[in-house]
């Protein structure tokens, strides 16, 4: 995935300054602002791409911390129970 979206981003450079260069050499402010505005769209790809990124990896992270704590209170009440069946003190469900 990083690879096609670096492909996109190099595409989008190179056309931003042959966009910026005909624009000088023309002397349009149009073809600069197109310019402005293409190269513009490849770095804002880019940031989107590590953020994203980021926030993945923190959704991640918190996920598993949350499924590790989760299962084991989990895992300590059945032990609880199951001592208690054992003992006589829960009656089994009728």
């Amino acid at each position: 995935m990083l690879f096609l979206i670096l492909a996109i981003v190099i595409a989008l450079v190179a056309w931003s300054l042959r966009l910026m260069e005909q624009a000088v050499k023309g002397q349009e402010f149009s073809l600069m602002l197109a310019g402005f505005l293409v190269a513009s769209s490849a770095a804002a790809m880019m940031a989107v791409y590590f953020l994203m990124g980021n926030y993945m990896l923190y959704i991640h992270q918190d996920s598993l911390s949350q499924s590790g704590l989760g299962y084991a209170s989990t895992a300590f009440a059945d032990a609880q129970d199951f001592n208690h069946f054992n003992q006589g003190l829960l009656l089994p469900p009728q």
